[in-house]
């Protein structure tokens, strides 16, 4: 059974401490749904001041909702458009301090003011993104974005 985590450690202990949770709780388990919808409510659980925690799973060249923590959201994303299109048009991450100053910006919850989207790669094709919205501005940083690239590292062996 799983229960809520109280994280007491450096920011680098805690993301260390949640992956190795991830690792823990999709072993065995070979449903890509199940396992994405896992990690999402674990970030969720884990984050602090954010609204929206999920991932989008390349589909016929668009990126379509996956499993994921918060309002309902965009169903569908063009490859290229947005946050997210633009990670997996890049294959990069992007750290967005002010959504409101990224070009096309794609607004499915009005309270987002940054953003993080990691893109999950797999046998070298864009599988998805992860994808983490918060209500307040400078909410990521390259903490943030070294950690949340292992947890997406550690996610791609069970998806």
């Amino acid at each position: 059974m799983f229960e809520v985590q109280h994280y007491n450690g450096t920011r680098e202990e805690n993301y260390e401490q949640l992956i190795n949770q991830l690792n823990a709780l999709l072993e065995g388990e070979d449903s890509v749904t199940a396992n994405l919808a896992n990690a999402s409510a674990l970030l969720n659980q884990f984050l602090n001041e954010v609204n929206w925690v999920g991932f989008y799973t390349m589909e016929n060249g668009e990126l379509v909702l996956g499993p994921f923590q918060g309002l309902p959201a965009c169903v569908k994303i063009p490859n290229g458009r947005g946050v997210c299109g633009t990670a997996t048009g890049e294959r990069s991450t992007q750290l967005v301090p002010d959504v409101h100053e990224f070009p096309g910006h794609i607004a499915c919850d009005a309270q987002s003011q940054s953003e993080i989207v990691v893109p999950i790669i797999k046998d070298d094709e864009i599988f998805g993104v992860l994808d983490i919205d918060a209500p307040i501005k400078n909410r990521f940083d390259e903490v943030d974005q070294e950690y949340l690239e292992k947890f997406v590292e550690t996610l791609k062996k069970h998806i």
